[in-house]
């Protein structure tokens, strides 16, 4: 379970460029948003806020995170890649969550969402994740899955099978990503995509803070 306590890096770590939109003072906004991050409810957010006497309801809260836009930061160059996918209950829709954790350090290096898991999707999300990071050089961790192989065999990238070890490092994303839609189900009920594809964007770079 993350903890608040471990919000390291101070909330001046992101930019917050819609403050001309906005009455809340910045230091209030920051926090409201790495604590619910963090894994705060938006209910629990908006309690501690209330306290420090910034009164807000649990949809600013939300609308502050998504506007943040915030993204894990490019540029890793691991030598191991853990990648694997899992399911998302979306509404009454199941959609389907690629990740790409460097499992020598735990952080999440790519996360997307899609309708559907073929080869054509993971395709694209290890073109995705080649933009961004140096992974040609990286050994990639897997487990049986037929498309998740033969994506990577067609991007010429080197892989082994694992059904544990460092494979366990995005084992542990999914288990807090779960826990988290699980316990505050409200943020993924009614919500569209790319609401939900923005919300995880914001819960990679707020695991990467935390680790």
């Amino acid at each position: 379970m993350l903890e608040i306590a471990r919000l390291n890096g101070g909330s001046d770590c992101f930019e917050l460029d819609f403050l001309e939109r906005e009455a809340t003072p910045e230091p209030a906004m920051k926090l409201g948003i790495r604590l619910h991050l963090a894994g705060l409810s938006l209910s629990d957010t908006i309690s501690v806020l209330d306290m420090l006497g910034v009164e807000r309801c649990r949809t600013t809260v939300h609308n502050w995170v998504q506007k943040a836009d915030l993204q894990p930061l490019d540029g890793a160059n691991p030598d191991h890649v853990a990648v694997d996918e899992t399911v998302i209950q979306l509404n009454d829709e199941r959609f389907w969550l690629y990740a790409a954790v460097d499992p020598a350090t735990n952080r999440l290096l790519h996360v997307k969402l899609s309708p559907t898991r073929n080869q054509a999707i993971t395709e694209m999300f290890l073109a995705e994740l080649r933009d961004k990071h140096l992974v040609d050089d990286a050994l990639f961790l897997v487990d049986s899955a037929a498309w998740l192989k033969a994506a990577l065999h067609r991007h010429g990238l080197d892989y082994r099978y694992e059904k544990h070890g460092n494979r366990n490092s995005v084992e542990r994303v999914f288990r807090e990503l779960k826990r988290r839609t699980n316990q505050f189900s409200n943020c993924f009920s009614h919500a569209e995509p790319n609401t939900v594809e923005n919300w995880l964007q914001a819960f990679a770079f707020a695991w990467n803070q935390l680790i």
